[in-house]
């Protein structure tokens, strides 16, 4: 039900080796053929959007052995997400990605930030969903019937794909912000908290593109 207390862990026994199309079957199975994928990246950077993907897979089994490289996409080099991005376009029946920039997640929080991005991917579907699965939240403000796993991203095939799309979609956008704020090496450590991006930080104080509610950034 959205808005109801999640729990914060899993038991690991419950994690696949590869995500899997186990939840996406048994919606499948009972009738409900338009079933997204919901995901995110950089909800814990220090800098630039948060970003959102959404992914419907076609309702067949052979899906799993065509995008068998998807896993988790922390768990994926750059090229690897590169790669199968694209298999996911080509093969996915809708996608679509979302952001929420750096002043909307001072405004109202990095949860209904990260909220407000996923509900963006979703508008971008050309396709009717029935239902969500959806990487550890639920969207109290979207009226589909939703699902929040837990490492959705390890155990769902359609939210792996989502976390694929966001993380490539949001990389680009920083390497991209690389080019006007080179000081602080964007293009490398992605907006998160290295060593580096902080000392950049402490050097010349954050930039328009910083989130300046984050406690690191207040704290500099």
């Amino acid at each position: 039900m959205p808005g109801a207390a999640m729990p914060r862990r899993i038991d690991p026994s419950l994690i696949p080796s590869r995500p899997n199309l186990k939840y996406e079957k048994g919606l499948w199975q009972a009738g409900v053929e338009y079933v997204a994928g919901v995901d995110e990246a950089g909800r814990g950077a220090l800098a630039g959007p948060v970003c959102a993907g959404a992914v419907m897979l076609p309702p067949k089994n052979s899906i799993f052995r065509q995008l068998k490289g998807v896993t988790d996409s922390k768990q994926m080099t750059a090229k690897q997400r590169e790669f199968w991005a694209a298999e996911i376009k080509a093969r996915a029946v809708s996608w679509g990605v979302g952001f929420a920039s750096a002043n909307e997640i001072d405004s109202i929080g990095i949860v209904p930030a990260t909220r407000l991005a996923m509900g963006r991917a979703i508008e971008e579907l050309d396709q009717f969903v029935e239902h969500l699965l959806i990487d550890a939240l639920l969207l109290p403000e979207v009226s589909t019937p939703q699902t929040s796993l837990l490492k959705g991203d390890a155990r769902s095939l359609s939210i792996a794909c989502a976390s694929v799309l966001a993380k490539v979609a949001r990389d680009k956008v920083m390497i991209e912000m690389d080019n006007n704020y080179a000081t602080y090496g964007f293009a490398r450590h992605k907006g998160y908290g290295t060593r580096a991006h902080r000392t950049a930080i402490k050097q010349y104080g954050p930039s328009e593109m910083h989130r300046l509610t984050f406690r690191p950034i207040r704290e500099e």
